[in-house]
């Protein structure tokens, strides 16, 4: 899967769970750009989890704080499972 492949599935993601329809940039901040709280943040770890089929560690989870860094550890992920 390509990293245009993944951000287009986040931004369906983010559309549909978190009410936030548009284009994302991989340069996005998900706190300051956004605008994504504690629950949204967790809302969106959790139905991107869903969406790709992987699992987020916490530490992954602590180090994403843009759509990019999302999209490479989703990609990451995903390669790890060879697909």
């Amino acid at each position: 899967m390509t990293p245009e492949d993944i951000l287009r599935g986040v931004e369906s993601v983010a559309t549909e769970h978190l009410n936030r329809p548009g284009e994302l940039h991989p340069e996005m901040d998900l706190v300051e750009d956004l605008e994504l709280d504690s629950l949204l943040l967790l809302t969106l770890a959790v139905e991107v989890e869903n969406h790709f089929r992987i699992q987020l560690e916490d530490e992954d989870e602590v180090a994403i704080r843009s759509i990019g860094d999302l999209v490479e550890t989703v990609r990451r992920k995903l390669a790890q499972e060879g697909r």
